[in-house]
């Protein structure tokens, strides 16, 4: 059966709690992944009406938070506190096909790509390291990977790689610490399997005065696959209107469906 997974930086749930309604009563996607919820898990508004009655979490009061909102039954499988951070920045959920989904919200990184000057710099760097690590202690099969990655992997990722190149969440030692995290894994970009060329972005700065005119993006969340699975994938995109919003995320959902 074809099942359709989202993820989203939402950019705090309760704030945009009509945003998500108008998601789900729209798109009508089999999961959805939220990260940046923002809010303790006992306050994460229900979407049970809309018939999303199955959530795992882990939230944290202001910060940080991720959820997986499922028209099925789920079952949680883990929520990992890589590199000791104490952070809420995954989940991750069994569906009742058997399927794993992994819901990430790795650290920005700050603003100086610098670990000696920057903290949030290396606690980046140290959780990447974290997850290849576990990736390549237990290699994922018939899962699922998705979330705000807070990197732009390739050229055509962002609007400009040469002037990006210095800017944190496309650097050279990020995207190299994102490549061997997906090698670990030997995780499939299906985003990029299904569109594999052009620029193509999911977020987009709330400094830009028009956004949408500047188009300076960046692709930062993202939707991996097991090599198992990853050929079931079909359909990826981006839905970009959900930038133009009112009072939108800085961040667009990215949807891919699977036929398993």
């Amino acid at each position: 059966m074809p099942f359709t997974v989202c993820t989203w930086n939402i950019n705090s749930v309760r704030l945009r709690e009509g945003l998500v309604a108008r998601l789900l009563e729209e798109e009508a996607p089999d999961i959805l992944c939220l990260q940046e919820c923002k809010s303790p898990v006992e306050k994460i508004p229900s979407f049970g009406a809309l018939g999303y009655s199955h959530m795992i979490a882990r939230g944290q009061k202001g910060y940080n938070g991720v959820a997986i909102l499922s028209k099925t039954p789920i079952r949680e499988v883990s929520a990992l506190d890589h590199a000791d951070l104490g952070h809420a920045r995954h989940v991750s959920a069994q569906t009742e096909d058997g399927v794993v989904i992994h819901n990430y919200y790795v650290p920005a990184g700050g603003d100086v790509p610098d670990r000696e000057v920057n903290e949030k710099f290396g606690q980046k760097l140290d959780y990447l390291t974290a997850m290849r690590d576990a990736f390549r202690a237990e290699r994922p099969e018939r899962s699922i990977l998705v979330g705000d990655l807070n990197i732009a992997p390739r050229e055509d990722d962002v609007w400009s790689h040469k002037q990006l190149l210095k800017v944190v969440s496309h650097t050279p030692v990020e995207v190299a610490q994102l490549g061997e995290t997906q090698e670990a894994g030997a995780w499939v970009d299906v985003t990029r399997r299904n569109i594999p060329e052009g620029k193509l972005y999911s977020w987009w700065s709330y400094r830009a005065k028009d956004w949408d005119a500047a188009d300076k993006g960046r692709r930062l969340d993202h939707i991996w696959a097991s090599p198992d699975i990853a050929g079931a994938a079909h359909g990826s995109r981006v839905l970009r209107a959900a930038r133009g919003w009112e009072k939108p995320s800085d961040h667009a959902p990215v949807f891919a469906t699977f036929d398993l």
